[in-house]
């Protein structure tokens, strides 16, 4: 699937909307969706909103926003923290001098150590005559009030909107310069092609039944083996073919290789295949510049997995890089249905789908809170194609796990679209009694 634009999400207090706009004005193929806030219990609900209402590729957003919400920030989300620089600080000093204040005594909070060291010697001021309280996520608003009264001499210089509401007197506000915030999203958007374009590589994986089974029919396991790669969901996009007598190779982009192994970290089809088939088998991977090397690297990585005890995984890229062994097991996932793990594996093998596709399912089915699906939105959340959204819809209306739940006419023309109710709770339950 192709998805044709960036989407980068702005958490920002409602004070600097105008410069981080001003600053995103030079930017083209990128939806920014904006989060501001006047008050720092906002920030979570906000955040929350935009990840359930909007797919975004990368998150902008400071300091004080970022410990507010963190914990909510998916891993593999694209993430840039906008950080108090020099250039900040000596701006909000020259403009306290215009304002004829002496630039020091000052109490100063946020800016590191280190910044506020190297601005006041460019300046030539006398660094006694500066207190300094650097971020900390465990500061809170009251603390920061207490550190600058206790400095009743100094004028304030103050990142947080909430201190200054409270202070009295010569208070200086910062705020962020627009072109350092122009280079923080340029390169935050940069980063994020850059790793689609990675993504998008061209990889290959290859599938052996193991050399240390001795006595085996080759072709049947071969065919067997086939079968289960071309009947599992998730290679629904992939292009797979025999390589030999031993093996089956699979080719498509590195994306995919990626989210069937976790990033690299298990391969639990070898177990399938094991469980499947009754034979060992292992894998290699490999990213290169051309099919043939792709394929080249993936045998060398499936040689090295076979010199394993266990039925394992190994990728090796063109630039020398090697991960593995990679396990078999299927490590704890995110989006796991943990209540009832024997009850989902028995709906998954009636299904003939995997537990992981199924647990997916699982888990879309609970973030969709009873609303409809259409086949393309359910692949889109799958991560997998358009037509093998559709041929997974019909696995599952087969198999009992969704029903159809009226149409949608998103445009004038055309034929509507089918809208399906996710049933896996359901299904599972159903399995808890009855075993």
């Amino acid at each position: 699937m192709v998805r044709m634009g960036i989407v980068i999400g702005l958490v920002m207090h409602a004070r600097g909307s105008k410069t981080f706009r001003e600053a995103a004005s030079t930017l083209s193929g990128v939806t920014l969706e904006w989060v501001t806030y006047e008050y720092e219990r906002e920030i979570r609900a906000g955040v929350e909103r935009l990840l359930a209402d909007k797919r975004v590729d990368g998150v902008l957003l400071g300091l004080v926003p970022y410990t507010a919400c963190r914990d909510l920030l998916p891993a593999d989300l694209q993430v840039t923290v906008t950080k108090p620089a020099s250039l900040d600080l000596a701006l909000i000093l020259s403009r306290a001098a215009g304002r004829g204040w002496p630039m020091t005594p000052v109490s100063i909070d946020t800016f590191e150590q280190s910044i506020v060291d190297e601005v006041a010697g460019a300046l030539d001021l006398d660094g006694t005559q500066i207190a300094t309280l650097p971020y900390s996520p465990d500061q809170s608003a009251t603390e920061i009030l207490q550190f600058h009264r206790d400095h009743p001499d100094c004028y304030v210089i103050t990142m947080r909107t909430a201190v200054a509401r409270e202070l009295t007197g010569r208070v200086m506000t910062a705020e962020k310069v627009v072109s350092a915030v122009r280079a923080e999203l340029h390169e935050l958007a940069l980063r994020i092609e850059s790793e689609r374009a990675s993504a998008q590589r061209f990889a290959a994986g290859v599938f052996f039944v193991s050399k240390q089974d001795g006595g085996v029919d080759l072709d049947k396991a071969r065919v067997r083996l086939m079968n289960l790669l071309v009947e599992t969901p998730e290679f629904g996009d992939a292009w797979i073919e025999n390589r030999g007598r031993r093996g089956v190779v699979v080719f498509a982009h590195k994306v995919l290789f990626e989210r069937i192994t976790g990033n690299w970290v298990s391969v639990p089809a070898l177990a399938q295949a094991e469980a499947s088939i009754g034979l060992r088998v292992v894998a290699g991977f490999g990213v290169g510049a051309s099919a043939r090397n792709c394929v080249l690297l993936a045998e060398r990585a499936a040689a090295r997995a076979d010199q394993e005890a266990l039925p394992c995984g190994y990728l090796i890229e063109d630039n020398g890089l090697m991960i593995g062994p990679m396990s078999a097991a299927q490590p704890s996932l995110s989006f796991a249905y943990r209540g009832h793990p024997s009850e989902l594996e028995a709906v998954a093998r009636d299904a003939g789908l995997s537990a992981v596709t199924v647990a997916r399912l699982a888990a879309l089915e609970r973030s969709l809170r009873g609303q409809p699906i259409a086949p393309s939105d359910l692949a889109d959340s799958l991560g997998i194609t358009d037509p093998s959204g559709r041929r997974l819809i019909r696995k599952l209306v087969a198999s009992g796990l969704v029903r159809p739940d009226g149409t949608s006419q998103t445009h004038r023309k055309g034929r509507p679209t089918r809208l399906y109710q996710l049933s896996i709770d359901n299904a599972v339950d159903a399995r808890r009694g009855t075993v």
